[in-house]
């Protein structure tokens, strides 16, 4: 079975980033794609996105081989509603939901088991709507599948093999399975996030000295803490008991540190910092996930006029792209006084061999 008409409702980030990816592939292929604006739909026809948009859920979609539903959960549940009655036997219906359990419940009701396919591309950006879209933005993220069990199975490689043609990486998981790891590995740390920065806020002085002077291990396990509010608010409901159940035992382990630290227990926060070391230095080379990986190095530079400005214009000479640049004020946990954050990995590690070659030092972590 291989896919040529493609239906795509909703053109935010993610679908159009799959939209571009697939005219890249397949440029012969057929994609029609439905927005709630006009200007949207001009502004993909004019990109090579789509060929076709309409501004209504019709017809236009019935001949489609596979329909990805790109809108938030609870717009996702109403257009499987209203697409039902518009596709055709052979027609696979999907989605890029982060979760699975409500729009699995929601396809069950409506009797469309043999047409749908969960999926959730693990990869995103701070920035939103199509006008931010990028072929390559799903290229060595995970990509998990959520297959009902009554679907074909032909449909089911077929849609596999698209996910390795985008150059991402295909996983199938039931979608409870899909919903309790998510929770583990996204859903719980965010909140963990913003609990940790409400606490600092909470707990600082008048002046601000805890946000003044935090650091780079504050600073990044509270990255994620800035996220959508209405993206997070949205999700945690949606996956309300795997988070509540993981969040319960992440609060007995918290309560367990807490008690061994007063009492001053020898030899127990070592084995948790060798423990937890040991599992996370095993990450080498993560794909993209919603929790992203940070491709960066640091650097000792003078304290004089220009020093920043020759060291970006040595990159920008060797063709490196610098994504990110700031002066580290507090080194308790950094190394190096220049913080550089680049695109990926391969230019990470060709900067860090240049500036070294430059006699710079350089500081790199996991």
């Amino acid at each position: 079975m291989n896919f040529t008409k493609f239906g795509f409702l909703s053109l935010g980030l993610i679908g159009g980033s799959i939209a571009l990816a697939i005219k890249d592939l397949y440029p012969d292929s057929q994609i029609v794609a439905y927005a709630r604006r006009q200007e949207t739909l001009d502004q993909a026809i004019q990109a090579g996105a789509i060929d076709q948009g309409t501004t209504a859920i019709d017809d236009t979609f019935t001949d489609c081989d596979i329909i990805f539903l790109c809108a938030p959960v609870s717009i996702n549940n109403r257009f499987l509603e209203e697409i039902k009655l518009h596709i055709s036997e052979k027609t696979i219906i999907t989605d890029v939901g982060s979760v699975k359990g409500s729009i699995h419940e929601a396809v069950e009701k409506l009797g469309l088991n043999k047409h749908f396919i969960g999926g959730h591309p693990m990869a995103g950006s701070e920035k939103t709507g199509f006008e931010n879209a990028n072929p390559k933005l799903l290229e060595n993220a995970y990509y998990i599948l959520t297959p009902t069990d009554e679907v074909n199975k032909d449909a089911v490689d077929a849609y596999y093999n698209l996910v390795k043609d985008m150059c991402a990486i295909p996983l199938v998981l039931t979608h409870k399975e899909h919903d309790y790891v998510t929770a583990a590995i996204s859903h719980v740390p965010h909140l963990v996030a913003a609990a940790l920065a409400n606490l600092v806020h909470d707990h600082d002085s008048k002046e601000g000295t805890m946000k003044s002077i935090a650091a780079g291990g504050f600073k990044d396990i509270t990255r994620i803490a800035s996220s959508s509010p209405d993206m997070w608010e949205a999700i945690c409901m949606s996956n309300a008991d795997n988070i509540a159940d993981l969040l319960d035992d992440y609060i007995d382990s918290l309560q367990t540190i807490s008690k061994a630290v007063r009492e001053k227990q020898k030899g127990f926060t070592f084995d948790l910092f060798t423990a937890s070391k040991t599992y996370r230095d095993s990450f080498t080379d993560l794909p993209k996930g919603p929790i992203k990986k940070i491709f960066a190095c640091y650097v000792d530079i003078p304290d004089q006029t220009g020093a920043i400005a020759s060291l970006a214009t040595l990159l920008a000479k060797a063709d490196i792209s610098i994504k990110n640049i700031g002066i580290v004020h507090n080194r308790e946990f950094e190394e190096g006084v220049l913080r550089i954050e680049f695109n990926n990995q391969a230019a990470c590690d060709e900067a860090i061999k240049l500036l070294k070659e430059l006699n710079y030092s350089i500081y790199s972590r996991k």
